[in-house]
């Protein structure tokens, strides 16, 4: 698998035989929705699989990226990708969590974490999707103005979404496309005013 974006642009990194890998124009469409320059942005890669996507943000000049992923060989190939990569080289932060993403997040809220971009990609065999959405809406781990990107199987369905709509009062609809077999949701939160 190549990384398709940023300064790596063209690089292969290793991706396990047994994941589904997310597609270069889905992992395109992403970048092109939160934009492509990240530097000094932090990036959660939840379900992290080869790790392509956290990859994809250190590419794009992200100063953090935290990748989750508890499969034990998603994790040697995750492992791999960072000696091939190198982000301390950059001055760049990666970090890889062997655990489950939903003691993870509510772990990242306990300790007071916050991202900019939360992306999130369960196997869609075991439709984790809307879970993933509800758990992260119920734990504060994103900065004031960020990303939540969703990716998941289009036999299910997150909350019913209708033009811009806010979810939990904080998160408008940015995306919702169908490429291929996957189905993919953007939301944006904007800060409160006065924040």
């Amino acid at each position: 698998m190549k990384i398709i974006n940023g300064k790596d642009s063209g690089r292969n990194i290793f991706m396990p035989a047994h994941i589904r890998p997310t597609q270069n124009l889905l992992r395109k469409a992403v970048f092109d929705i939160i934009g492509h320059d990240l530097d000094g942005l932090s990036f959660l890669d939840l379900f992290s699989g080869s790790g392509a996507m956290g990859f994809e943000a250190l590419s794009c000049g992200a100063s953090e990226v935290c990748m989750v992923e508890r499969d034990s060989k998603c994790v040697e190939c995750i492992e791999e990708n960072l000696m091939i990569i190198k982000p301390g080289e950059r001055g760049q932060k990666a970090s890889l969590i062997v655990k489950d993403v939903f003691s993870s997040v509510k772990e990242m809220a306990r300790q007071g974490r916050k991202f900019h971009v939360v992306f999130f990609d369960p196997p869609f065999d075991m439709r984790l999707g809307r879970k993933t959405l509800k758990t992260l809406m119920s734990h504060d781990i994103l900065h004031p103005n960020s990303f939540l990107v969703a990716q998941y199987g289009n036999d299910e369905t997150l909350p019913e979404l209708d033009g811009v709509v806010e979810i939990a009062g904080r998160f408008l609809l940015v995306r919702d496309k169908i490429y291929g077999s996957s189905h993919l949701t953007v939301f944006e939160r904007q800060a409160k005013e006065g924040i």
